[in-house]
């Protein structure tokens, strides 16, 4: 054999190996590929993109360990069911996507944002104290933003704000600035404003701060 034939005959063979060993690795990347994407889907709510309540809790809680002025704002859509009954369940979906969409863009994206549920969200994001009242208020002008639907239809849409911080509240767990700024939401309920909480707010015993009228609550950011 000569010393050509030889030699192709070696790189046939090493190639012959490469390819062999590459078959069942080329296998495994479209699996992980395939179960990364899966994973994630389980991790965001499929309506709005936004992370689902687990996967937003592990990561505000790391932003909250992280950070010192953070805060923690939690949205609540105003009217939503009327817009679901006079415009149809797909009007509502955009409304809820088109408010995804802006707490995503207000908030950034080293913040964790989510839908809770319904027609409920939640942000943490590292906010400065010296530029709450100003962020709050451009929030709510957001939320207040009338949305085109893909038919052509306008939809009149408002939105409830709360925020607490750890300064405001004196606490930086989680569940309790959640709980302070849900109160502080339905102290301000339909009124046009971001509502900041108090101490007062984290003792509230109801779920989703349904009891309102606590004392001490500041409102940022009366809707144009």
């Amino acid at each position: 054999m000569s010393t050509l034939l030889r030699v192709q005959g070696r790189i046939g063979q090493r190639t012959l190996l490469l390819t062999t060993a590459a078959v069942p690795l080329t296998g495994w990347a479209v699996h992980a590929v395939t179960l990364h994407r899966q994973l994630a889907a389980t991790r965001r709510d499929p309506l709005t993109g936004l992370l689902r309540r687990d996967s937003y809790t592990a990561r505000a809680r790391r932003l909250l360990a992280r950070r010192d002025d953070v805060a923690v704002v939690i949205v609540d859509q105003d009217h939503f069911k009327a817009v679901n009954d006079a415009m149809g369940h797909p009007a509502g979906d955009a409304v809820l996507a088109a408010t995804a969409a802006r707490l995503t863009a207000w908030a950034g994206p080293r913040a964790s944002v989510g839908r809770l549920g319904g027609d409920e969200f939640a942000v943490v994001l590292e906010l400065p104290a010296a530029r709450l009242e100003q962020r709050l208020a451009q929030l709510v002008r957001m939320l207040h933003t009338p949305v085109v639907l893909e038919d052509g239809r306008t939809v009149d849409v408002a939105a409830s704000v709360g925020a607490a911080t750890p300064h405001t509240v004196g606490s930086r767990e989680l569940t309790v600035l959640q709980r302070a700024a849900d109160a502080a939401l339905y102290d301000g309920k339909h009124s046009g404003h971001a509502a900041v909480a108090s101490p007062a707010h984290t003792t509230v015993p109801s779920i989703n701060g349904r009891r309102a009228g606590r004392p001490g609550t500041a409102v940022w950011g009366r809707a144009a």
